[in-house]
Order: structure tokens, then C-alpha cells, then sequence
């Protein structure tokens, strides 16, 4: 099963990075996790987020976050819209399915037409 975090949203902030004090290079993106098998493809709810500065390459973690940026921070979290939650059926699945099924249909019309 391969898991991956696709990205949802990204939104440049103008705050001052903690670590250069640049305020163009801030990029908050959050990700949804995809569930992907070879029966089905699944969005998840599971929401992660990560601000980078772009000018020093560098992550900013939640414990350098400044007063500025946590409230930017929370305010896009309020107004981000992730995909809803769904499964899909691939191929494979109704594959399986429809071969179960005829099956179940052969087994029993064999068992009807043994007990006549």
C-alpha cells in the first residue's frame, strides 16, 4: 500500500522569516494524505501543514512561529477546504467482485440441478 501527502493548498505569507527576516520568502502548504492499493484509491482526512522559507531553505517549526505568524497560520487553517474524505474502486476490485459473484451463482445453480 503506498501512502503519499499530495498538496491541497499553498499560500505565501508576508511575514518576517524567523531565521533571515525576509518577509517575500514564507510558503505555508498543506498536505491530505492519499491511500493508494491496488483494489482502491483513498483521499483520507488527514491533514499535515509546513511553513518554509523559501530565501534560506529553511523549515520553520511551530516553536520559532512568532505571534504574526501563528495567527496567519490560524486564520488559513479556518478558511483552507481539504477534498472530501472518499474511496475509489479500481479495476481490480470489481474484478474480484463480479468473479465472486458469478461463483456464488455457479456453485449454487450446480448444487440445484445435483439435488433434482
Amino acid at each position: 500500500m503506498a501512502e503519499k501527502l499530495i498538496d491541497a493548498k499553498e499560500v505565501a505569507l508576508k511575514n518576517n522569516c524567523p531565521e533571515c527576516y525576509d518577509n517575500s520568502g514564507l510558503r505555508l502548504t498543506f498536505r491530505q494524505k492519499i491511500k493508494d492499493t491496488k483494489f482502491y484509491k483513498s483521499i483520507t482526512s488527514e491533514i499535515s501543514h509546513e511553513i518554509i522559507c523559501l530565501k534560506c531553505n529553511s523549515i520553520i517549526y511551530p516553536v520559532q512561529w512568532t505571534d504574526d505568524i501563528d495567527r496567519v497560520f490560524e486564520y488559513q487553517k479556518k478558511a483552507f477546504t481539504p477534498k472530501k474524505a472518499s474511496t475509489y474502486i479500481k479495476k481490480a476490485s470489481w474484478v474480484a467482485i463480479i468473479s465472486a459473484f458469478v461463483l456464488l451463482t455457479l456453485i449454487l445453480t450446480l448444487i440445484y440441478f445435483v439435488e433434482l
